[in-house]
């Protein structure tokens, strides 16, 4: 690497998507931190189909978002596209500024605590580890191949949506099963979103003018994928997702915390498959399940014209939320504050005033005007009186995965 080279090109490769990022780690001028300045972002969709849509975002010069649609075969054809937006804004893949590649990569069992530079023995670890993350490695997989084919020369580093939490004790970690069993096929809970949660529970820190390691945070991460944490002095101690991300809150289209009973149940009287209850749990379920409607804005609208539904649904969804946070509060013992986040969390005024409401007695409460601005930027919603700080985070996993991948090229 060059002494000028300040980019990370940020990949997050799905089954038939790539989201990217270019952003330059450029220390700021004070000789600060990196400052992680976004040059370009786009999103490759539809991946194999003939309506493949590529939309393209170069920020470092202004310009207006470029859509192109036709088919794209496959990741490397997708990513050579992406090359192709980036070398026309004079970002070329084979720029000498590039430091690194940084991938998202979903699962990386107990092995991987921290990000690291990718070869041989570390990609067949993330490929042993497809049988528990059976929808997500392998896409992370084939992202990593194409990307090490176009720029051979270059480090790609993986960072991994379960690293933070591997900081958990054996007693949050381990599931109330055979131990042999359990160690024989890898069952434990591992958690996800832990690049949210790490960016989350730090920038709350730096929030409440205080060093990571001083606080106890209660992080939401509330998306169509939703996950709790108890952050205490900046280690994971316990999060809600476990062997997957389908246990915890209720989310989206999954049904979070289940009793396990219901898939036999499912099995004998309804005569359905394994598949049939992995796709009821995993894509009919949660809000989409309980109303028909996956998205919260959506779903306010519908009670505020009285639909009982809708009501319900909601009302479950914050249920299970306080139930985490009490839960979390007597984890961690004390809490200084509760960080909402992610687009549900970022945006849902009547989420966070519901999750909250009737909690005083623990210290928390939420201000109705701070709760209800509207900002991109991270900020207090509780009143000055309150014992525990809630906060709303905007989440960036891409730019926590390019500090990452950054340090580490330039240890």
């Amino acid at each position: 690497m060059t002494a000028t080279a300040t980019r990370v090109l940020v990949l997050n490769s799905g089954s038939s998507s790539v989201k990217y990022q270019l952003l330059d780690m450029k220390p700021d001028s004070a000789g600060g931190s990196a400052a992680g300045t976004r040059l370009a972002v786009g999103l490759v969709e539809r991946i194999g189909e003939e309506t493949s849509r590529l939309a393209h975002t170069p920020l470092a010069t202004g310009g207006d978002t470029r859509e192109t649609e036709g088919p794209i075969a496959d990741h490397e054809a997708a990513l050579k596209a992406v090359a192709a937006e980036l070398s026309a804004d004079g970002l070329g893949l084979d720029s000498p500024q590039l430091a690194a590649i940084g991938h998202r990569v979903v699962h990386g069992g107990l092995k991987f605590t921290a990000p690291t530079v990718i070869d041989d023995a570390v990609l067949k670890e993330i490929e042993r580890l497809v049988p528990v993350a059976p929808l997500h490695n392998p896409a992370n997989i084939t992202g990593i191949r194409t990307a090490q084919a176009l720029r051979p020369d270059l480090p790609q580093v993986a960072v991994f949506d379960t690293a933070f939490h591997t900081t958990m004790p054996e007693y949050a970690a381990r599931y109330a099963i055979d131990v042999a069993t359990a160690d024989a096929h890898r069952i434990r809970r591992y958690g996800f979103h832990g690049t949210s949660h790490a960016y989350v529970s730090r920038k709350t820190a730096e929030l409440l003018g205080k060093d990571p390691s001083e606080v106890n945070v209660i992080v939401l991460h509330l998306g169509n994928g939703a996950s709790a944490s108890a952050v205490a002095g900046g280690r994971c101690v316990d999060t809600s997702m476990g062997l997957t991300p389908l246990e915890g809150l209720v989310m989206g289209t999954r049904s979070g915390d289940i009793d396990p009973a219901v898939t036999f149940h499912l099995k004998r009287v309804a005569g359905m498959s394994e598949d049939d209850v992995d796709v009821l749990l995993n894509k009919k379920s949660g809000l989409v399940g309980l109303c028909g409607d996956n998205d919260m804005r959506e779903i306010r609208r519908r009670i505020d014209e009285g639909d009982e539904r809708a009501r319900l649904a909601f009302d479950i969804y914050i249920h299970r939320l306080k139930k985490y946070i009490g839960a979390y509060t007597a984890v961690l013992g004390r809490v200084d504050a509760v960080a909402f986040t992610a687009g549900v969390g970022e945006n849902a005024a009547p989420v966070r005033a519901a999750a909250v409401a009737g909690l005083e007695e623990m210290g928390l409460a939420v201000d109705a005007d701070l709760n209800a601005v509207r900002s991109g930027e991270p900020r207090l919603i509780s009143p000055e009186y309150a014992r525990v700080a809630v906060a709303v985070v905007p989440t960036d996993e891409e730019l926590e995965i390019a500090q990452q991948t950054y340090a580490l090229v330039n240890a």
